[in-house]
């Protein structure tokens, strides 16, 4: 049953139906290579646990990423005698390119994979996948990093792990907190719209499909898990390591230079409350002060450094005005992008003009201060000329935040079809569809997406 939603929010997530016999509302992917040892009494004791516990059907695909030994055979025999378990085979390896394969193809509406070796305890499975099921989210991880989790392997994996989820932290901003645990799940239809983006085939993939899930909005649920190291792991850690740092940095070279279209996927999962229209509540309000006054500061830091630097050869309102022309447009370009959301270059000249009245107001003022100050002292030292900007600045601050926000960069109304223009692209709009979450673009062209040819 759809949870209730207010009129004009985002479709809500919907609360998964309890499906007929043979239709699997739950796919667990084992990718393996060269796993003919483990991967019988693996997928043996994962059916029978499901089999147990597991209230909706399921379904569990060994994904064979071009094993050279027995593994295939291995897999097709535990095809042929468990109902619940099929194979599939891959001429290439890659875990990432065989999770991408199997969940593109598969029926299910909730994905999951875990790691052949059943490192994480599997009484964590379905809290894994309840969330999913029930609406609440759309993805879900385990963490081998949350505070109840019990956990027991060797110190230099332990040393990796964390360090690893700090970078992520501090490059890519992720606040999940452990990428790499090989336990995670994803409803279909959010599968669908995010595989287009993620480019890893190897380890790297769940991280950027997190990232990529992270930004768009998407709600990850995170699974305290027990999990024991496995001493015979094939897994090349240096190896690994590098090519998830070079990871990191292509992502995040993405992201800086705005080359992934996640404008377009922007909340598009989900019952969002911050998107309902409320009456006397300004919609995004503290997102928005928090962004300007980062831009603020380092906007004031620019200032405070161009006027040191224009005053060695210019008095000091020809170079309190240079100092703040320069600041004004490119605090502006930074608050258009980052702290009102306005994406495309689609009146990019009018909010500039716009910005230079601002600009014009805040020059009064700090201008004022600066003839105060003279009429005050006949010759103020430069820490004195500093310290009266600044609290003039600090006015000027506060009366430009008011302005772009009701003037410069106004909220436009919701609309009740839940329409979005797609950045830059004139009317080139994507729907919401009643019927599902999933976005669907709408082109009254040709299509003009490069990205859709992959």
């Amino acid at each position: 049953m759809r949870t209730d939603s207010s009129p004009g929010s985002l479709p809500a997530r919907e609360h998964l139906p309890a499906t007929g016999a043979g239709t699997p509302v739950l796919d667990v992917v084992v990718p393996v290579y060269n796993e003919e040892k483990d991967l019988g009494p693996c997928v043996r004791r994962l059916h029978e646990h499901l089999t147990r516990t597991f209230p909706y059907a399921f379904r569990i695909t060994v994904a064979d990423n071009a094993s050279t030994d027995a593994t295939g055979h291995v897999a097709a025999r535990l095809a042929a005698d468990l109902v619940e378990v099929r194979s599939v085979r891959l001429e290439q390896k890659g875990r990432g390119r065989a999770l991408r394969t199997v969940w593109s193809a598969s029926d299910a509406p909730v994905l999951a994979y875990m790691d052949v070796d059943l490192s994480t305890d599997l009484n964590a499975l379905l809290p894994l996948v309840a969330p999913l099921i029930s609406g609440h989210s759309d993805l879900a991880i385990g963490s081998r990093l949350a505070r109840s989790s019990r956990v027991v392997r060797g110190a230099k994996r332990e040393f990796i792990s964390r360090t690893y989820n700090l970078i992520l932290r501090g490059s890519l901003q992720a606040r999940f907190s452990d990428a790499q645990c090989g336990f995670k799940a994803i409803r279909r239809d959010v599968a669908q719209v995010l595989l287009p983006l993620v480019e890893d085939t190897g380890w790297f993939f769940d991280t950027e499909m997190l990232v990529l899930a992270e930004r768009a909005g998407c709600r990850i649920h995170e699974v305290p898990v027990d999990w024991v190291d496995d001493p015979d792991s094939t897994v090349h850690i240096v190896r690994t390591a590098t090519d998830d740092l070079k990871g990191v940095w292509r992502v995040g070279r993405a992201l800086a230079t705005g080359s992934l279209p996640l404008d377009r996927l922007a909340r598009p999962f989900g019952d969002d409350p911050r998107d309902r229209e409320l009456t006397g509540v300004p919609q995004g309000l503290a997102r928005q002060l928090v962004g300007f006054c980062a831009v603020g500061v380092l906007s004031t830091l620019c200032y405070l450094l161009l006027y040191s630097g224009f005053r060695v050869f210019a008095g000091s309102q020809v170079a309190n005005a240079l100092a703040l022309l320069v600041s004004a447009v490119a605090n502006t370009a930074a608050n258009r992008r980052l702290t009102f959301g306005v994406r495309g270059r689609g009146g990019a000249v009018r909010h500039q003009a716009q910005g230079l009245v601002v600009f014009g107001i805040g020059l009064a003022l700090t201008s004022g201060s600066l003839v105060a100050l003279s009429a005050a002292t006949t010759d103020p030292d430069h820490s004195t000329e500093l310290a009266v900007l600044i609290a003039a600045n600090l006015a000027a601050t506060v009366l430009r935040f008011l302005l772009f926000r009701a003037w410069v960069f106004p909220e436009t109304p919701a609309t009740g079809t839940g329409r979005i223009p797609e950045p830059g692209v004139p009317d080139q709009y994507l729907v919401w569809s009643d019927a599902t979450a999933r976005l669907q673009p709408v082109h009254p062209a040709a299509d003009t997406d490069p990205r859709d040819g992959r």
